[in-house]
């Protein structure tokens, strides 16, 4: 499957909460994931980067989250049970605006339940640069970008700027 476009800043479609998926859908969604790793693919062969995406990205509304790292895990309607009380502060980039780093603050460990693509309950504990990286795909499911968690209107700077940030 083609590539598909991911919606950008400022589309008031990345600002809509996203619905659950059924399980009458799995079989339409099988669709879906594979234009989510087409277009994950797409991004990373552009910039270099991208580990995971969420559905709302590319305009389907539904609870839906693709990882691919080594191997490719996809997250039906994902639900964070617990936050770490210990956070972290870091420069967060998105594939709705490539060119943009947002300074954010997140949860340094987290457990994610939700449901494989064999409708089957799992449970993924995360911590580090994987804790942040749901965290950061959780919210697009809830209509909320990262620059919407600036730590403050000094948190966000253009990429071309990266070598010169510092946490």
């Amino acid at each position: 499957m083609p590539a598909q476009e991911i919606l950008l800043l400022g589309n008031p479609r990345l600002y809509e909460t996203a619905v659950a998926v059924v399980e009458t859908e799995l079989e339409a969604l099988q669709t879906v994931v594979a234009d989510l790793h087409d277009t994950l693919i797409a991004f990373r062969e552009k910039y270099r980067v991208g580990r995971a995406i969420a559905a709302p990205q590319i305009g389907v509304k539904k609870r839906l989250i693709y990882m691919f790292i080594d191997t490719p895990t996809v997250f039906i309607n994902p639900v964070l049970e617990w936050k770490s009380p210990e956070t972290m502060v870091l420069w967060d980039d998105c594939m709705s605006f490539p060119e943009i780093l947002v300074k954010v603050e997140r949860h340094r460990r987290i457990r994610l339940r939700y449901k494989d693509l064999d409708w089957q309950d799992r449970t993924m504990e995360l911590e580090g640069d994987l804790a942040e990286l749901l965290q950061h795909e959780y919210d697009h499911l809830d209509g909320i970008l990262a620059v919407q968690r600036a730590l403050d209107p000094y948190s966000i700077a253009l990429t071309s700027q990266k070598a010169l940030l510092t946490v």
